[in-house]
């Protein structure tokens, strides 16, 4: 039976806008769903916003601690507003790439409004029901609230809201210290609010090396960020003006709450059920070709769970676009996927920590941890603190690396691109431009030598006696 499309697209975040592009260029008939606008999370609420705003507050810490360098400001006023407004800018700049009128150009039919699975091949969406060689979930995630007493009664705000404040709140209590609560976090208190982070762990950045995530924290320390660690929110009660919230037996008075305890996939309004595909909590199951229990129907991004970012979504969606218009032959792979943090210090990762790897492999690993402090370009711009460390097995194949410190998600692409090529730590030993901050990563790689050399007993005095043999003879 003849359908009305070769694929129906619904989402348009980051996952979504690579499949409906790249289908619509491979000359496919291509249906792009859209409840709201495009560019998803990333583009209002996510990536482009926060790291729009990470930069202003960089900015601020920068001035406000010139002195280090000889250079004293005359002014320490902060704008807060005109902060928030750079973010706007840098929206705006942005959102063409992801317009409608791009994707109309391209082919693309972009239909905004909320629809759901009439059956396993049909979805209805403004009264018309619409068929498919295949369809594609990637309606991303929404932040996750937890069932704190009194929240809703005193208000909130998530990522979907913070960055629509014009004023910095005095004080800000974060539930949560992930990325996204610690990027914001560190950034608010940069720019005006007094902020205290409440972590239900023993540290910050729990997927992260926990040596990694302690030069964060120092950090945040060091700049008066105050830390509730072990501790939940149990209840919160708005009095005399303040927010009060109850961390366990501590008790933290503020102006506004910001909430960063995890994602909820959006699921609720699809009815999975009539489409046969099945979901949990998490998200929407799948199998390594990206396939719902549904096979004409795939999912990617952060609707599956996972790993939650848009680069690993777009990277699911090259694999979608080839099993969903061609053949379901290709696997989605995971054994490279990096990430960052984007606080400051930044803290970078690729592949296992190395608990994992020790786990896994047994005492045959070798962990290089090269410190900046000894990288002449990190002393020269006063950037000496992190490290960064790569972990290997014996023969140099490279397991995982993690990087904190000035521009760390910049310097683990090399890392990454090593590891994706199945290249041996030593490619990493080459010759690098100095004086600059990629030589922590050939520090760290000529490490292996040094510390297999160290343990080679019998080599050493081989050397030693031939330098000694070659003395003899003048």
């Amino acid at each position: 039976m003849a359908v009305d499309y070769d694929i129906v697209v619904i989402g348009g975040g980051s996952g979504g806008l690579v499949i409906a592009s790249a289908a619509a260029q491979l000359k496919a008939k291509v249906a792009l769903i859209e409840k709201d606008r495009l560019g998803g999370d990333c583009l209002w609420y996510g990536c482009v916003p926060s790291k729009s705003f990470i930069h202003a507050a960089r900015v601020a810490y920068e001035v406000k601690n010139s002195h280090r360098f000889g250079v004293y400001s005359d002014t320490s006023t902060i704008n807060f507003s005109q902060a928030m407004g750079h973010v706007k800018k840098v929206i705006a700049a942005i959102e063409p790439h992801d317009s409608p009128q791009r994707f109309e150009g391209l082919g693309v039919e972009v239909i905004f409004g909320s629809g759901e699975f009439v059956n396993r091949g049909v979805f209805a969406v403004n009264g018309r029901k619409l068929t498919a060689r295949a369809f594609v979930i990637a309606t991303g995630s929404r932040p996750a609230i937890p069932p704190i007493s009194g929240l809703k009664e005193t208000g909130y705000l998530t990522n979907e809201d913070v960055f629509s404040l014009t004023e910095c709140p005095p004080s800000l209590a974060i539930i949560g210290a992930g990325p996204i609560g610690c990027e914001l976090g560190q950034s608010f208190h940069r720019l005006g609010s007094q902020v205290t982070l409440i972590n239900s762990r023993s540290h910050l950045l729990p997927k992260e090396e926990p040596d990694a995530a302690d030069v964060v924290e120092k950090q945040f320390i060091s700049e008066g960020i105050k830390i509730i660690k072990n501790a939940r929110a149990k209840k919160v009660e708005f009095k005399e003006g303040k927010k009060i919230l109850w961390a366990d037996d501590q008790q933290v008075m503020v102006d506004e709450i910001l909430i960063s305890a995890g994602r909820s996939p959006n699921v609720e309004s699809l009815n999975l059920e009539a489409a046969g595909v099945e979901f949990d909590k998490k998200g929407i199951k799948v199998n390594d070709k990206l396939q719902t229990s549904n096979s004409k129907i795939y999912a990617c991004g952060d609707v599956i769970g996972g790993y939650q970012f848009t680069h690993v979504a777009a990277h699911e969606a090259v694999t979608v676009i080839t099993n969903a218009l061609f053949l379901p032959v290709n696997k989605v792979s995971y054994e490279v996927i990096p990430w960052a943090t984007f606080t400051d210090p930044e803290l970078a990762r690729v592949g296992l920590t190395e608990e994992q790897a020790r786990a896994r492999y047994g005492d045959d690993i070798y962990v290089l941890k090269q410190d900046f402090a000894d990288v002449d370009r990190a002393q020269a711009e006063g950037a000496g603190i992190g490290f960064g460390k790569i972990i290997v097995e014996g023969n140099g194949t490279i397991l995982g690396a993690h990087l904190v410190g000035k521009s760390a998600g910049e310097l683990i692409h090399e890392i990454v691109l090593a590891m994706s090529n199945n290249l041996k730590v030593s490619a990493l030993s080459g010759i690098h431009i100095y004086p600059t901050l990629s030589e922590i990563n050939s520090k760290a790689a000529l490490l292996l030598k040094k510390q297999k050399f160290a343990k080679n007993e019998g080599l050493k005095n081989l050397l030693s006696n031939f330098f000694k043999f070659r003395r003899s003879l003048g």
